[in-house]
């Protein structure tokens, strides 16, 4: 399992379909060793935090095996790694291998997995889709949430290791499906 790309983007103003809208879903990749705090990653922010953002989705996490399904889907080949407004784009953590309340080690800090990703409105404008929120909820495709158990330094090609695992306990998918 490895991390393959670090997202981040703070909050920005765009004007989609001709209203203004408060955003933080433009993730870019970083360079070198970034912090993994409490609530986020250094230079990383959330626009609405009734809904996003708060120590149980301090970072979230999406699968870089998803990107060829999406290119294919959507017949587009501009897919960067934060597309999705992940923060960690990881190879090997797929929903149907990971479970809630998982812990892992990326790079110098310790998460724990929390809940799948539910699709907001933001996702259809980020991908100049009106619908796309539905074919995200469809594909079954939905990444997840991390608390951070330890803060750490982590940058893409970090290793990533499962600490901890209840067999249990449901796994994303499971979870993402029941919802």
């Amino acid at each position: 399992m490895k991390l393959i790309s670090v997202n981040v983007s703070l909050p920005k103003e765009i004007v989609y379909r001709g209203t203004k809208i408060t955003t933080g879903i433009f993730k870019e990749p970083t360079q070198g060793q970034v912090m993994l705090r409490a609530l986020n990653l250094d230079g990383d922010g959330q626009a609405d935090l009734r809904v996003h953002g708060g120590p149980d989705q301090a970072a979230y996490v999406y699968p870089v095996e998803h990107y060829d399904y999406w290119k294919e889907q959507l017949g587009r080949n501009d897919l960067d790694y934060g597309q999705f407004g992940e923060n960690f784009t990881t190879a090997g953590l797929l929903e149907n291998e990971v479970r809630i309340g998982d812990v892992f080690r990326f790079g110098g800090a310790i998460v724990q997995v929390t809940t799948p990703r539910q699709p907001c409105g933001k996702l259809d404008m980020k991908m100049d889709d009106p619908h796309f929120k539905k074919k995200f909820r469809a594909s079954g495709r939905s990444g997840f949430y991390l608390r951070v158990l330890q803060e750490g330094e982590v940058g893409a090609g970090d290793l990533i290791e499962r600490i901890e695992s209840d067999p249990e306990q449901p796994t994303v998918e499971e979870m993402f499906r029941s919802l």
